[in-house]
């Protein structure tokens, strides 16, 4: 984990940067080993008889689970991948919204942060608002 520092600095040091990339990178490929990985186990599970309809019932489930965690895997390749675009241009821990500083406990936690917590808060209600009026 890149050590902390006061993200007062509108210029990330170029060691912590260094770090954050090297850190985004690795996550890069874990959540597509992960992708991969089920895909594999998808695809073998396919090849089983069709059995009774508890056991098609169950097949349907997990297919359920596989496509929503593949969804949220593809969305946090992207993430991680527009930080890594943040990190070469040097936008990365800088606040899309507000253009601050993303805080360094922030970044430790979440180092494909593009919000800082006050933007992300009000990008989430916004985003919970949208959904509301979809529904109806």
């Amino acid at each position: 984990m890149p050590r902390l520092i006061s993200c007062c600095e509108r210029e990330m040091q170029p060691k912590l940067r260094v770090d954050y990339e090297s850190l985004l990178r690795q996550k890069v490929e874990e959540v597509r080993r992960s992708m991969s990985a089920r895909a594999i186990s998808q695809a073998v599970s396919r090849d089983c008889p069709p059995g009774d309809e508890g056991d098609q019932s169950q097949r349907i489930h997990e297919e359920w689970i596989f496509l929503n965690r593949n969804h949220l895997y593809s969305k946090l390749l992207k993430e991680l991948q527009d930080a890594l675009v943040r990190v070469e241009d040097g936008r990365f821990g800088v606040c899309q919204a507000c253009q601050e500083p993303i805080s360094g406990k922030r970044l430790a936690a979440i180092p494909w942060a593009k919000y800082c917590v006050r933007c992300q808060e009000q990008a989430a209600l916004v985003e919970e608002q949208q959904l509301e009026e979809a529904r109806g």
